[in-house]
C-alpha cells in the first residue's frame, strides 16, 4: 500500500513538471506573439515576410533576406557537417579501439563546451581573413559562417549518433558476421539503417543549434539585409537581426523585432515538421525491412 501511495505521488511530481515545462514553452510563445502581433497588424503579414527591404529609420520591414540568409547558413554548415560527423560517429561506435574512443570523446565533449564568443573570434580572425585572400570580397559571408556553425554543431551529431549505433542490438552485427559479411557490410547494410531513426534526431538537434545561434554569426556573416548572390556574400540571419537592433529599438521597430521572432519561431517549427516526418518514415521503413 505505501508503494502504491509513492508511485502515485511520483507519478503526481513527474506529471506537474512536465506540464510546468509546456506551460512556460507556450508562455514563451505567448509573449513573442503578443508583442509581434501590432508589428503584423498595422505593417501586413505577408508585406513583412516577402518585404525585401529592412529600413526601421524609414518605417520598412521586410525579413525575406533574413529567412533566406538563415536557411542558407544553416544548410551549408549541415552540408559540411553532417558527412564528418556521421564519419566520426562510426569510426567511435564501430572501429575504433578503446583507448582511442576514449582519448576522442572528451575531446569532442570539450567542443561542445566552448563558448559561442570563442567560435566567432576564432572565425573573425581566421576564416575570415582566410576568406578574403583566397575567394575575395570582405571576407564575412555565407561561407565563413558555415564553416563556423559546422565546427559548433559536429559534437551534438557526433554524440548523438555516436549513441544511436552503440545502442543497436549486438545481435544484429552477429547476425551479420554469422551471414558471411565484412565488418564494413555489416556497418552499412545492417547497423547504420537501425540507427538511422536516432542519427536524424541528432541531425535536428544540430540543425536547431546552427539556426539558433547568434553571437558567433554575428561576428563572421557581414549583417548585410540582402539576399545573397553566392556564398561568398554577406548575410544577416533573424536573430543576428534581433540581437543587433533589440538594445536601441522603440515602438513598431521594437515590435518588429518581436515579429522577427515569430517568423523565426514559424521557419523552425517547418523545419522540424519535415525533418520528424523524414524520421517516421525511415522509421516505418526500417521496422518493415525495405532497407
Amino acid at each position: 500500500m505505501t508503494n502504491s501511495t509513492e508511485e502515485t505521488g511520483i507519478k503526481s511530481i513527474l506529471l506537474i513538471t512536465a506540464l510546468f515545462s509546456i506551460f512556460v514553452i507556450f508562455l514563451i510563445m505567448a509573449f513573442i506573439f503578443v508583442e509581434g502581433w501590432p508589428a503584423f497588424a498595422d505593417y501586413g503579414f505577408f508585406k513583412f515576410l516577402l518585404g525585401l527591404k529592412w529600413d526601421p529609420n524609414n518605417n520598412i520591414f521586410g525579413v525575406f533576406p533574413m529567412i533566406v540568409g538563415s536557411l542558407y547558413v544553416t544548410f551549408f554548415a549541415l552540408l559540411l557537417a553532417v558527412p564528418l560527423s556521421l564519419l566520426c560517429a562510426i569510426f567511435m561506435a564501430e572501429v575504433a579501439p578503446n583507448n582511442i574512443r576514449k582519448f576522442l570523446k572528451p575531446v569532442i565533449e570539450t567542443l561542445a563546451g566552448i563558448p559561442s564568443v570563442v567560435y566567432g573570434f576564432f572565425g573573425l580572425m581566421v576564416i575570415v581573413p582566410r576568406v578574403r585572400t583566397t575567394f575575395g570580397g570582405t571576407g564575412f559571408s555565407i561561407f565563413a559562417s558555415g564553416i563556423i556553425l559546422a565546427i559548433m554543431i559536429l559534437p551534438t551529431i557526433i554524440s548523438v549518433s555516436q549513441d544511436s549505433l552503440k545502442a543497436v542490438p549486438n545481435s544484429y552485427r552477429e547476425a551479420s558476421y554469422g551471414l558471411g559479411a565484412t565488418n564494413w557490410q555489416t556497418i552499412r547494410k545492417i547497423i547504420f539503417p537501425a540507427a538511422l531513426p536516432g542519427i536524424v534526431t541528432g541531425i535536428i538537434l544540430g540543425m536547431g543549434r546552427a539556426i539558433g545561434e547568434t553571437l558567433a554569426v554575428i561576428m563572421v556573416a557581414g549583417n548585410v539585409s540582402q539576399i545573397p548572390s553566392s556564398i561568398f556574400a554577406p548575410v544577416r540571419t533573424l536573430t543576428s537581426n534581433i540581437a543587433l537592433e533589440m538594445g536601441y529599438a522603440t515602438g513598431l521597430h521594437y515590435n518588429a523585432l518581436f515579429a522577427t521572432g515569430v517568423i523565426l519561431f514559424i521557419v523552425i517549427m517547418i523545419l522540424l515538421l519535415i525533418t520528424n516526418y523524414v524520421q517516421r518514415k525511415y522509421k516505418m521503413d526500417v521496422g518493415g525491412g525495405t532497407l
